[in-house]
């Protein structure tokens, strides 16, 4: 059945969501995620370190970044020493994603940097950057949407979603996530 919609250029679900200079270089970025990055040993972190900041990536010292971690613009990613993107992990950063040292993203865990506006005719979209302070845990299949920021030793428990700010050494969990417990400081002193 057809709609009484004028479907036309000035349609704004029919405009690009990005200039196709970006389109083209993560399409260069996937290229050689495909051929350098995800068929490589779990061991080469320091290989799959290397071709992210061949990317314009920030990569901290002794990071684990897993052959099967999918991120979509290495050119937002920042990280300190000693962070972990687990197997399967997705960084969707279009407003950039920066992350603490000893901040591990757990197996299949997401976070989204971006949304759009479901109120405005546009569907305008809309990117947040994602803050991760030192020793945060991001656990499996884990949710982090746009705009969050990670509390230092804040955890955020399996399967959770989170669209807000989470507290220092707090543990959450949940969809939406809420805090359950304090977590030990002591972590930090080692």
């Amino acid at each position: 059945m057809l709609s009484d919609h004028n479907s036309n250029a000035e349609d704004a679900l029919l405009r690009p969501s990005f200039p196709l200079a970006d389109k083209l270089r993560r399409l260069v970025w996937r290229a050689a995620s495909i051929v350098l990055f995800r068929w490589t040993p779990v061991p080469l972190h320091r290989w799959r370190c290397a071709l992210l900041r061949c990317f314009g990536a920030k990569i901290g010292a002794s990071n684990f970044i897993y052959p099967n971690a999918k991120i979509w613009a290495p050119w937002l990613l920042s990280t300190e020493d000693v962070v972990t993107l687990g197997p399967g992990c997705e960084v969707y950063n279009p407003g950039g994603v920066y992350l603490g040292h000893h901040t591990i993203i757990s197996q299949d865990a997401y976070l989204c940097g971006a949304t759009h506006d479901y109120n405005s005719a546009d569907f305008t979209y809309i990117k947040k950057p994602i803050r991760t302070e030192p020793y945060t845990w991001i656990c499996a299949r884990a949710i982090v949407l746009p705009g969050v920021t990670c509390g230092e030793g804040s955890v955020l428990g399996a399967g959770s979603v989170t669209s807000r700010n989470m507290e220092p050494w707090t543990v959450y969990a949940g969809n939406p996530a809420k805090a359950l417990k304090a977590r030990s400081k002591s972590i930090s002193m080692r």
